[in-house]
């Protein structure tokens, strides 16, 4: 006997959207990405879109500390 709703299938089939994949790698980056979240991300999303978010997250967490250290040092 099988459950399953069309409409729930055709919703899982669907690819990630922008802000569940930069959630999903915000979240992988700080350690706490949910063992539900990291299988659908398995499932429905691209390696391709995980790297270039990453690298993005990346370049931006690196652009703030910069910020931060000339705002602490051109205050000191």
């Amino acid at each position: 006997m099988v459950d399953a709703d069309p409409a729930s299938e055709k919703r899982d089939e669907k690819p990630l959207s922008f802000l569940q994949v930069v959630g999903s790698a915000a979240s992988a980056a700080f350690g706490v990405q949910s063992s539900h979240n990291r299988e659908r991300d398995f499932s429905r999303g691209k390696l391709s879109h995980f790297i270039a978010v990453g690298i993005g997250l990346t370049i931006l967490f690196v652009i703030m500390l910069i910020v931060v250290v000339n705002l602490v040092l051109s205050n000191a």
